[in-house]
């Protein structure tokens, strides 16, 4: 049972994603902020909690069914930006 780290079932649900969008933007998170800003990262974010979300967990057909997706990728974004910046540094004063 713990012998699979990230798998499809896994990544199909609100913890899974977030984990994994907060995973892939930190490892590139310093090149991006350096080069585009703060806020180009969160943009960043969402464009991967979007893809993410659409392969993984995408809410049913039609335009019904992409706002939701759309909607839930914004949520797992502030869920996994948020996450991060708890964990890492509680305290930081952002300018």
């Amino acid at each position: 049972m713990f012998d699979d780290f990230m798998t499809v079932d896994v990544m199909s649900t609100f913890i899974g994603l977030s984990t994994a969008v907060m995973l892939i933007v930190q490892f590139p998170k310093s090149l991006v902020k350096r080069r585009f800003g703060d806020g180009f990262v969160r943009l960043y974010a969402f464009i991967i909690s979007l893809i993410l979300t659409f392969v993984f967990a995408k809410q049913g057909g039609g335009l019904q069914g992409i706002i939701l997706t759309i909607i839930n990728a914004m949520i797992i974004t502030l869920a996994s930006i948020g996450g991060y910046e708890v964990v890492s540094d509680p305290m930081a004063q952002k300018k």
